[in-house]
């Protein structure tokens, strides 16, 4: 169960307190030298940060060893791209590029160790640039599992996160017990319910809960310690539920897909509610709820993480899946769980795994019935009428002709 929400706002004005919470999230969305993980570094002799790319990292395993992990998406389109394309060919996608630049500028020069997870081919040579331009960095291409038989993939997976626990107590200099990684464990529960219940709130009432701000509030916790990133979803969720200051619009409820790894600009999510569209579900920062159920706290941690991965994760095109025949179902689940009149896929540019199983999921959704337009982006896209007109068509669209 949610622990339950505190009260939204000391001075008794929720919207007050709601936007707040979202100004404090923007500062730390725009701040590209981690001030808020530099400080958390800096209050005690010792501490450690793990930097992680995006999609699915054990951060368990990170908290276990009272490391910070710290998410890294890119630098979006704050940052200009200029030793990054020394390193990596044009016809990739940005993020790489862009990481790049954040270690190479020195915004990332507080950080201990970085874990490069199974996303693509692109991810995986960053991970063996990082160990060549950063030798004094722990860094590690942390695998995933492609068999999915527990005998099989789920030993594979478990040895592989042994091995990381090894690596991170040498980084840290703090023995990961059982104890503690079953604690940290309940931590990260306790955050991907809070998680949850943001986008079942949203799915309810997607006016009082806008996907910009969904995406900041996420975003705040690829950075703040996950205590901190819970408190603020818990305030979130009770002062957007109890503020009365935005009302209802006609607009259509769209599922967003393809944005799991490079991050899309702030402003192309702002332009696709300012079309006419309600972002009632997405996959936005997938690792803050890549584990779809509560990860059991008792046994052997080890275990229970590989089994949550192999059985109980979500769907993404950057992951093996096991049954054929069950590809692309997911986003009908999603259509069905939050309402939405159709889906949007908006991809990177050059993002392989996102790109080629596009079509894959366009007939499993022309089969469904269920309306679909595509677009591309880049994480510093910076002209958005294009995208807002082609949004705006699709929603008009939907409310014209599919009785939504």
């Amino acid at each position: 169960m949610t622990t339950p929400a505190r009260k939204p706002a000391p001075n008794g004005d929720p919207a007050a307190y709601r936007d707040a919470l979202v100004a404090r999230a923007q500062a730390i969305f725009d701040d590209l030298n981690f001030g808020e993980a530099r400080r958390w570094k800096e209050a005690e002799p010792g501490r450690k940060v793990v930097g992680y790319l995006p999609i699915y990292v054990p951060r368990e395993l990170i908290h276990a060893a009272n490391a910070l992990p710290l998410g890294i998406v890119g630098g979006g389109d704050a940052i200009e791209v200029i030793h990054g394309d020394a390193y990596y060919q044009s016809y990739i996608c940005r993020i790489p590029r862009s990481t790049i630049e954040l270690g190479v500028s020195g915004r990332l020069d507080f950080v201990d160790g970085m874990l490069f997870p199974s996303i693509c081919d692109v991810i995986r040579n960053l991970s063996g640039m990082w160990k060549i331009m950063f030798p004094h960095v722990y860094s590690r291409y942390f695998d995933v599992p492609q068999n999915y038989e527990d005998a099989v993939g789920g030993n594979y997976y478990i040895a592989e996160l042994a091995e990381l626990r090894e690596d991170l107590e040498r980084v840290t200099g703090t023995k990961i017990t059982d104890e503690a990684l079953n604690n940290s464990i309940a931590v990260y529960n306790e955050n991907r319910r809070l998680v949850r219940d943001l986008y079942a709130l949203r799915a309810k009432v997607p006016w009082k809960a806008p996907a910009p701000e969904i995406f900041l509030i996420l975003r705040a916790g690829l950075v703040l310690p996950v205590e901190e990133h819970s408190e603020m979803l818990r305030g979130y969720i009770a002062a957007a539920e109890a503020a009365e200051d935005r009302s209802l619009r006609d607009n259509s409820r769209v599922v967003l897909s393809g944005m799991f790894c490079e991050q899309p600009p702030l402003n192309l999510i702002k332009s696709l509610e300012l079309a006419g569209c309600y972002v009632v579900d997405d996959d936005l920062l997938l690792v803050t709820r890549w584990l779809i159920d509560d990860v059991p706290t008792d046994g052997d941690p080890l275990a229970n993480l590989a089994a949550a991965f192999l059985h109980h994760s979500e769907s993404t095109s950057s992951k093996y899946e096991p049954d054929q025949a069950e590809k692309g179902k997911y986003l009908i689940a999603a259509v069905k769980r939050s309402g939405a009149d159709g889906v949007i896929f908006a991809a990177p540019s050059f993002c392989d795994p996102a790109l080629l199983e596009r079509p894959m999921l366009q007939n499993v959704l022309r089969d469904a019935d269920i309306p679909f337009i595509a677009f591309k982006y880049a994480e510093n896209s910076g002209q958005m009428q294009p995208i807002r007109e082609q949004a705006g068509t699709f929603s008009d669209a939907i409310k014209l002709w599919s009785g939504a």
